[in-house]
């Protein structure tokens, strides 16, 4: 039932020749980053609808989906400087983190949004998050939990590593 993103943009080139080169790649990296496709959104509402038949497979899932998100969500909330909800019905945190904007990283420069300080989890950390601009909220940066929860440990202790060579956070 999975069809994964690279596929369905290869999928969709085709039905975007009406746009430039230029046009379909800014399409490509919207779409991306948007949310579920509607033939991912069909294939989720059948893998539902298998009630009973695909009942122990979805039930697993959810389990470890929640373990996840569990963890995550604890382990940021135990951060300073950072605000989190408990997402109800996704598998991203969207966690803000403007507290650490306006501070100068050294050899990296200053954190200015959530763009500067996704790039500097990434060089510091190596850890590859979304800004929140691209979701209209730039204090936060969206996680994603459909890793396994080894990487997700692995992850949350390297950004933790980076977040506190930054320094204190500002207070809200």
């Amino acid at each position: 039932m999975s069809i994964s993103a690279d596929r369905l943009m290869y999928l969709s080139r085709y039905t975007c020749n009406q746009y430039t080169a230029n046009e379909t790649s800014h399409w490509y990296i919207f779409q991306a980053t948007s949310g579920a496709s509607s033939i991912a959104q069909k294939a989720g509402v059948a893998a539902l609808g298998l009630g009973y038949a695909g009942g122990q497979a979805v039930s697993t899932r959810v389990k470890a989906f929640r373990q996840r998100r569990d963890f995550l969500v604890k382990s940021f909330g135990e951060l300073e400087g950072v605000k989190i909800s408990e997402p109800q019905g996704a598998f991203y945190l969207f966690i803000d983190f403007s507290s650490y904007y306006g501070i100068e990283a050294e050899g990296f420069g200053k954190i200015e949004n959530s763009k500067s300080l996704c790039r500097y989890l990434l060089d510091m950390a190596q850890v590859a998050l979304v800004p929140g601009d691209a979701f209209g909220d730039d204090s936060c940066i969206r996680i994603s939990y459909a890793a396994s929860l080894t990487t997700l440990q692995t992850a949350f202790e390297r950004i933790k590593k980076a977040l506190i060579s930054l320094g204190p956070a500002v207070p809200f």
